[in-house]
């Protein structure tokens, strides 16, 4: 299946998923995975990096395997934000919920930073490959020389060597996945209240979903989580004409 920005993935309870890369990154989800891939993500100002890859992990478990190059690739939780930047590449090992990330550098050259609850980072913090960083909810960034025993007993198996191409085995297959059904509030609400620097354009995104009258319902329910919807559902009206006249 082809995945573009602006996609959701979620992997089932048991599943696996592994997204690759037209640059060569790999990407693999564990069971009852979710991440975003991130629209605004083309590329940095002020000669920074380009940001080939821009993932947000809500929940579950994710491994990179990047690759060599000019290119950088950012990966970020709710709590903790790693960024590969270019150079010989890099490997990071995620795991996420909402009260707690570990972060594991299996290789290359990769800055971790703390995230405010807007899902900006702070000053960063360059790793050394081997290092485990770990944060709990409302506390500071722990790091170790590596990863805990219960980190790596709990690890999905597939995540243990390295990940190996598969896009081969589908060429010549449909890529395009079809439509299902109209999303309903109860699939994306927890997208919806994610920290506000990830959700941009995400109420236009899904605006004409307010025509169904549940949809509408839910949303105007939870206005206090989401106040960007709130121009979408009292649209103001112009007081006076914007024509200047003599």
């Amino acid at each position: 299946m082809r995945i573009m920005p602006g996609d959701m993935i979620e992997s089932s309870e048991g599943g696996f998923v592994q997204l690759e890369f037209g640059n060569g990154a790999i990407v693999a989800l564990g069971p009852s995975s979710t991440m975003y891939i991130l629209r605004d993500s083309a590329g940095e100002a002020k000669g920074e990096q380009l940001v080939a890859l821009d993932l947000v992990m809500l929940n579950g478990w994710l491994k990179v395997e990047s690759v060599a190059g000019k290119q950088s690739y950012r990966f970020r939780s709710p709590l903790l934000a790693a960024s590969v930047t270019g150079g010989a590449g890099g490997t990071v090992v995620v795991r996420s919920n909402p009260k707690a990330c570990d972060v594991f550098v299996e290789s290359g050259t990769i800055s971790i930073g703390e995230l405010n609850p807007s899902g900006n980072s702070g000053q960063t913090t360059p790793a050394k490959v081997g290092q485990f960083f770990s944060r709990q909810d409302g506390t500071g960034v722990s790091n170790l020389a590596r990863p805990t025993t219960a980190f790596l007993e709990a690890m999905p198996r597939q995540f243990r060597d390295t990940l190996p191409p598969r896009a081969a085995r589908y060429t010549g297959k449909p890529v395009e996945p079809k439509a299902e059904h109209p999303v309903t509030y109860e699939e994306i609400g927890h997208w919806l209240t994610i920290p506000s620097a990830w959700r941009k354009g995400l109420a236009e995104r899904f605006a004409p979903r307010l025509s169904d009258s549940e949809f509408r319902r839910q949303i105007t329910n939870h206005l206090k989580e989401f106040p960007e919807w709130d121009p979408i559902l009292h649209p103001k009206k112009d007081s006076e004409s914007p024509n200047v006249r003599n």
